[in-house]
C-alpha cells in the first residue's frame, strides 16, 4: 500500500491496471473533467475530448484560458472520467453501492502544432458525431483563430471499477425476502429533433441515423 494519491488506497481489489480497459472506456465516454491549479485556487472543467492512440485530444477556446494557462507552465493536470453502469441495492442503505468505472490520467497539457490541428479538431468532432465532419463545410480561418487543440499524453493513469451484485451470503442475517439485485444503466439517443430553419422533409444525415437508429 502506497500513500500515493496515484494509487487507489480504498478497496485497492478494484484498481485496473489493463490499458484496453482504460481505452474502452475512455472510447465510450464524451466528456471529462480537468482538473487545474489557477492562481492557487483548483478549478474542475468539463470539457469534450477524445482518444487518439496514446494521447487524449481535448477542446478548448482562446478565450479560456485556465487549460492554455497550464499548458504553458508545464503544470501537472489531472483529466478524470467516469461511466456510472448501474446501482446495486442492497438490504441496507450502507450496503447499497453502484457499478462504475472511473479513470484519471495525469500528465502535462500540450498545445496541438498548428499544422496537426485540424486532424485533432476533426478527431474531436468525429469522437462526439461520427460521420459528421465529412458532413459539413470546412471549419473558416476566423473559427480556426477561436479555437484551441490540446493534447494529453496517456503515460500515467489510475483507474478504478466495479462490476459486480449485491454482496450477500446465507447466514448474513438479512430479511432476505426483501428485494435486492442490480438496476443496470443503459443510454440511448433521443428522437432527432431539426432546427428551426431546416426546411420540412430534409432527410436526416447518415451520422444521425447511424447514431440514432431511426
Amino acid at each position: 500500500m502506497t500513500s500515493s494519491p496515484r494509487r487507489v488506497r480504498r478497496m485497492p481489489e478494484r484498481e485496473r491496471h489493463e490499458r484496453a480497459e482504460l481505452d474502452a472506456l475512455l472510447d465510450q465516454e464524451l466528456v471529462g473533467h480537468l482538473a487545474v491549479v489557477a492562481d492557487g485556487q483548483p478549478l474542475v472543467i468539463p470539457m469534450a475530448y477524445a482518444r487518439v492512440g496514446d494521447e487524449l485530444l481535448l477542446h478548448g477556446s482562446t478565450g479560456g484560458g485556465f487549460a492554455l494557462r497550464a499548458a504553458a507552465e508545464r503544470a501537472t493536470v489531472a483529466f478524470a472520467v467516469t461511466s456510472l453502469d448501474g446501482l446495486v441495492y442492497a438490504r441496507s442503505l450502507f450496503d447499497s453501492s453502484m457499478n462504475y468505472r472511473s479513470a484519471v490520467v495525469y500528465g502535462v497539457l500540450e498545445e496541438v502544432p498548428a499544422a496537426e490541428e485540424h486532424d485533432a479538431l476533426v478527431a474531436l468532432s468525429a469522437h462526439l458525431m461520427p460521420g459528421r465532419p465529412a458532413e459539413v463545410r470546412d471549419t473558416t480561418k476566423k473559427e480556426y483563430a477561436a479555437t484551441r487543440a490540446l493534447r494529453l499524453p496517456i503515460a500515467e493513469f489510475v483507474m478504478k471499477a466495479r462490476a459486480a451484485g449485491v454482496g450477500e451470503a446465507p447466514d448474513d442475517g438479512e430479511d432476505h425476502a426483501a428485494w435486492a439485485g442490480v438496476v443496470p444503466l443503459g443510454r440511448a439517443w433521443g428522437e432527432p429533433e431539426p432546427s428551426p430553419l431546416t426546411p420540412a422533409g430534409t432527410p436526416l444525415p447518415e451520422s444521425v441515423r447511424r447514431l440514432t437508429g431511426v
